[in-house]
């Protein structure tokens, strides 16, 4: 068999983030599916059955694994090694390009696992680097793909990529859309199922996002029950960071503070910085959502444009900090720091998510407003609104149109 099998089943595994551990189960010890990596061992039919559930595919596709490597695939193997590789280093943009030719050479060999993989690792890559509108396509060719409607949790994790691309491009409609197909049919996999766990965390994100709070806190309990002792620390960590920011949006500070003091516990700057600085970044702006304006949210916005500059970051994710700092200027009174930074936002706002666009542009508007420019606000906030809208953010939309309504009627703007 050669390393066919192993060099196949280490791909498969690390394109689904699973330790050696966590693909073995309760079945297999790490040593074990280490030594099959390797090509110590050779599995057995009820090995290559197991592994299958595993990883969600159908075993006959595993059983393919055991047959001698061509030279094709051996090409296909080292490209898609490279590509991992690459992810891992947080090098997205080479990332990306690798995994389209691995899924090129892969489509070639008419490996339709291989470029199943592949493709998703591209999407994922581009997301990552904030080309939404490329990772959507790449993304929906995947999902239109006969293995990602045979095999359930290949959809779940389509579905959940594509909500996840349509919530950067700002389209709230079709997020949610996706989110709820992937979280229904995440339903039918094993509850502690990351890729279940994936989906409900962007519908509630969408959900947030477009304004639809009580919906996104009923997903909220269900994610949270998810919670256990057999879940890994970072995981559990992420699901207390998600439930603390609808909380907080909520405006039930008590809940949220709770929700992300045991968050803050779980994720370690240790063991993923840049995972560190979005949970920090997440937080401070939802806290400020929520009007509380102490040290500790401070802090926490320190604590990402540190970890930012320590990791690097994409452009959007850069000027989403840069919002929060400016929303923190802004409650602080601090107006003429605010349209400093919302300034320099709205001159880079094609790079940022509709929603999140009108985020700023809408603080823009109430800090002109401050600082007695009546009509540039009126004009700042009616553009708002409009981004508001073409999002699908219907109840942010309303919330413009009041500040706008709201100026009118006191006669000093017509």
């Amino acid at each position: 068999m050669g390393n066919s099998f192993g060099d196949r089943l280490r791909t498969e595994r690390l394109s689904r983030s699973l330790t050696q551990a966590e693909l073995g189960g309760d079945l297999y010890s790490a040593s074990y599916v280490s030594l099959l990596e390797n090509g110590r061992r050779e599995p057995t039919p009820d090995v290559v059955k197991q592994l299958a559930k595993q990883l969600q595919l159908a075993p006959h596709a595993v059983q393919e694994w055991t047959s001698p490597v061509s030279e094709e695939e051996a090409g296909y193997l080292l490209t898609a090694l490279y590509a991992r590789q690459s992810w891992d280093m947080r090098d997205f943009v080479a990332a990306a390009k690798q995994a389209q030719t691995a899924a090129g050479m892969a489509q070639a060999n008419r490996d339709t696992v291989s470029w199943w993989n592949m493709a998703y690792l591209q999407a994922s890559s581009l997301l990552e680097n904030a080309d939404c509108e490329a990772a959507k396509e790449t993304i929906s060719e995947v999902l239109r793909h006969p293995l990602s409607q045979e095999t359930a949790g290949l959809a779940v994790r389509a579905e959940q990529l594509l909500a996840s691309a349509c919530l950067g491009l700002g389209q709230l409609t079709e997020a949610v859309e996706h989110a709820a197909i992937a979280v229904r049919r995440g339903a039918t996999l094993p509850h502690e199922s990351n890729a279940y766990i994936a989906a409900l965390r962007t519908l509630i994100a969408a959900l947030a996002e477009s304004g639809k709070l009580d919906e996104a806190w009923v997903h909220c309990q269900t994610l949270a029950a998810l919670v256990d002792d057999t879940l890994l620390p970072q995981l559990a960590g992420e699901i207390y960071w998600v439930v603390g920011n609808v909380a907080f949006m909520r405006h039930d500070v008590k809940e949220g503070l709770s929700n992300h003091a045991l968050a803050g516990q779980l994720l370690s700057p240790a063991s993923d910085l840049a995972l560190w600085a979005r949970f920090n970044k997440a937080t401070a702006s939802v806290r400020l959502f929520a009007g509380v304006v102490e040290p500790d949210t401070l802090v926490a916005i320190e604590r990402a444009e540190l970890a930012q500059s320590v990791v690097g970051a994409n452009p959007a994710d850069v000027l989403e900090v840069s919002l929060i700092r400016a929303q923190w200027h802004y409650l602080n009174g601090d107006m003429k720091e605010a349209l400093q930074l919302l300034t320099r936002l709205r001159e880079h706002r094609e790079q940022l998510a509709k929603h999140t666009a009108g985020e700023a542009t809408f603080l823009l508007g109430r800090t002109l407003k401050a600082m007695g420019k009546g009509q540039e606000a009126l004009d700042i906030l009616t553009e708002a609104k409009e981004l508001f809208s073409s999002a699908g953010a219907a109840d942010k939309a309303s919330l413009a149109m009041d500040s706008i309504l709201e100026m009118r009627a006191a006669g000093k703007i017509h």
